[in-house]
């Protein structure tokens, strides 16, 4: 016992000297690196929890007498998976190939430093897997677009071991077993279900098993708390840096490309897609009974009095929120993919027709176009929109021209095809001519993968940045 204390300590000073010789070449990650607690002992050899950072004595010293370097490399290595928000997901991903992506992110950008403190052998056997993501086109190499390009391949259990034997530096085990992480239970939204997995079903389990599962509600959405408390700590860490690396020397602009683009990630605001179009939501009435009208004290003193007659009558309409009608302007240029339109505008339905969205009748227009208008479909039913969706043909693929929409718009405005229309919202994923005066109803452009770019739209034009997860195709990410 008495040895395995010594060995302890002997492990933590090397991890301190490691520590502080990472405070010294990147002086921008200080507060970061400081922010583990190093914890020997534990389930894993070398992992983090976002709140500690584990160990065992003998996987340090293995690895120093192996490359002194690399023990550094490791904890840096832990400690960008907690900077760059790796261990906060939910239950919709694959856990292996969402290890393989996030070690292959966070070791790229240590490789990208060029800080000869931290040159491993590993660099090497990294470089061939990274130079076939950069010539598949994946940009920027965050462990999302990472992530994503890898479920598209499909590969196999074993393939996904292999390509990570080289990037692996510590045991991601730790990320998923927080308590209340796993155990949200599906949704219906009407696309299949966009909730998280209740992981309980897969081992035959039932919610309900013990006949009271309140007595488990309390810790889990203590740890939930906990759990949304530490991802926003780091979270502010990562936002700390990204202003350290934006003011420091050009010596980091230079080198730190995949680092910034990864905290830009990190850091990005993440709009609530649903929250978004009810900008567009307009008041109106509808015959409906309102209860919040009306005292059912007299109300019911009538009744008892007069036996049927009562003395108020409660109010048979109220304001409500809801969208009249509405146009979506897909881009259909070249580089659109039809799944992800698909999703897109599956996701936009739903949320339009949700309870206090719509008035009774849908007034949907669904417009295509490049550089001039493809097809107009026009939605006044969940019927008619199913029917879009399984025959729906993409048509274009020339280039980006916004303008045709407006002016076609305006045009079914003149005819009278829409009177009460609130707002245009125009999904594309590139650059376009945009009108030159502002149009007579709200618009927004919503942009896809943008990340590390910031498209110009006019001054009168609601700009939003989303991330593919926002609108799933294939299994995604789930913040």
């Amino acid at each position: 016992m008495q040895l395995s204390t010594i060995e302890d300590r002997l492990a933590l000073d090397v991890l301190n000297y490691a520590r502080d010789s990472l405070v010294l070449a990147l002086r921008f990650m200080a507060g970061a690196l400081h922010k583990l607690e190093l914890t020997p002992g534990g389930s894993v050899e070398f992992g983090t929890d976002a709140e500690h950072l584990a160990f065992t004595a003998s996987r340090v010293f293995t690895a120093f007498r192996m490359e002194p370097q690399s023990v550094a490399r490791d904890l840096l290595h832990s400690t960008l998976h907690c900077v760059f928000s790796h261990p906060f997901v939910g239950a919709s991903i694959n856990p292996a190939i969402w290890d393989l992506a996030c070690d292959v992110a966070v070791e790229n950008a240590i490789s990208q430093l060029r800080i000869p403190a931290l040159n491993c052998t590993r660099e090497k056997r990294q470089s061939r897997a990274l130079q076939k993501l950069q010539e598949s086109g994946v940009r920027p190499l965050t462990a999302e677009h990472i992530y994503r390009h890898y479920v598209d391949f499909a590969y196999d259990d074993d393939t996904v071991a292999s390509l990570r034997r080289d990037f692996i530096a510590d045991d991601h085990a730790m990320w998923y077993a927080f308590p209340g992480e796993r155990d949200d239970s599906d949704e219906d939204d009407g696309n299949g279900g966009d909730g998280e997995r209740d992981s309980r079903s897969d081992s035959g389990e039932s919610p309900q098993a013990d006949g009271d599962s309140s007595q488990h509600s309390q810790p889990d959405e203590e740890a939930r708390a906990t759990r949304e408390e530490l991802e926003e700590n780091w979270k502010q860490s990562a936002e700390r840096i990204l202003t350290d690396l934006d003011t420091a020397s050009k010596q980091w602009n230079d080198v730190a490309g995949s680092l910034m683009q990864n905290l830009q990630a990190v850091v990005r605001e993440r709009y609530d897609y649903a929250e978004f179009l009810r900008r567009f939501a307009v008041l109106g009435e509808e015959m409906r009974i309102n209860d919040d009208e009306f005292d059912y004290v007299f109300y019911t003193y009538g009744l008892r009095l007069y036996e049927n007659l009562p003395l108020v009558e409660p109010l048979e309409y109220r304001e409500l929120k809801r969208i009249r009608e509405f146009v979506i302007a897909i881009d259909t240029s070249a580089s659109v993919s039809g799944e992800l339109v698909q999703a897109f505008a599956q996701k936009t339905f739903n949320v339009l027709k949700q309870t206090e969205s719509f008035f009774t009748r849908i007034h949907l227009r669904i417009i295509q176009c490049d550089t001039v208008i493809q097809d107009d479909a026009v939605i006044t039913s969940q019927e008619e929109f199913d029917a879009w969706i399984r025959t729906m043909v993409l048509k274009g693929f020339g280039g980006t021209d916004f303008r045709p929409v407006f002016r076609y718009v305006d045009e079914l405005i003149a005819r009278r095809e829409l009177t009460d229309l609130r707002g245009l919202i125009y999904f594309t994923d590139g650059y376009g001519t945009f009108p030159e005066s502002q149009p007579a109803y709200e618009s927004a452009f919503v942009f896809i993968d943008r990340e590390s770019e910031n498209p110009a739209v006019p001054v009168w034009a609601i700009k939003l940045i989303l991330g593919r997860e926002e609108f799933p195709t294939t299994p995604e990410v789930t913040r």
